[in-house]
């Protein structure tokens, strides 16, 4: 399986200019700042105008993906890793996912004590106005929505082309970089996203599904919004 996902690749400059200036312009831009902004305005709440403007932009990362790198080629999703792995493999998701959990703590320990930070608006609205529903919002957004999409893009999508043109150890490194880049402004938080980027990068590697990295991806965020509602 392994060997088939990264064994060629029909993409070229053209896909990855084109989702790149998809990520770190378009999106950042069109969606983060004026979508934001103006959702916020109508519903005066962070969790509201936060989750649907996840949600848009889960919808723009995938139909780009789609509409740039697959449907031109006429390639399935399998491509970017949308396959089955072997049952073996969940014993190392258990491990990948304490690991990531137990360096989360130390480094938001450290980064806490150094005092540095900027606070998350949408887990601060969660924060104040706790209750099922506002809970179940941020739930899915965090733990289903968000690992779904960012996996197929920066790690289906992305750490394969990266992996494939310059090297596994340039794959993890640089998608990971761009993974740590795209969650600025919440600063505290950015060494965590990186060791999240190179351990779901390396679960893709080694599994040759980006299925692994999701489930880890959305057991860890579905465990940071459930520790905020208790806190």
């Amino acid at each position: 399986m392994k060997k088939d996902i990264f064994s060629s690749m029909e993409w070229t400059y053209r896909e990855i200019s084109l989702l790149l200036l998809l990520t770190l312009v378009i999106v950042p831009i069109g969606i983060e700042f004026l979508l934001h902004d103006f959702l916020y305005q109508v519903f005066q709440n962070s969790l509201y105008s936060g989750t649907i403007t996840g949600f848009v932009m889960a919808t723009v990362f995938t139909l780009g993906v789609y509409f740039i790198s697959l449907r031109p080629h006429r390639l399935e999703w399998n491509v970017v890793g949308l396959q089955s792995f072997s049952r073996n493999y969940w014993k190392w998701m258990i491990v990948w996912t304490v690991v990531l959990i137990a360096s989360s703590l130390l480094i938001l320990t450290l980064m806490d004590l150094l005092q540095i930070g900027v606070e998350n608006k949408k887990t601060e609205s969660l924060k104040e106005n706790m209750t099922w529903f506002t809970f179940s919002i941020g739930f899915i957004s965090a733990a289903i929505i968000s690992p779904i999409y960012e996996e197929i893009f920066y790690r289906g999508f992305l750490y394969k082309w990266i992996r494939i043109k310059w090297g596994v150890g340039a794959g993890i490194s640089l998608s990971s970089l761009i993974f740590t880049i795209v969650h600025i402004p919440t600063y505290n938080t950015l060494p965590v996203n990186f060791i999240s980027g190179v351990i779901f990068a390396w679960t893709y590697e080694k599994s040759g599904s980006i299925l692994p990295g999701m489930i880890i991806h959305g057991t860890f965020n579905g465990i940071a919004v459930i520790l905020t509602a208790l806190t």
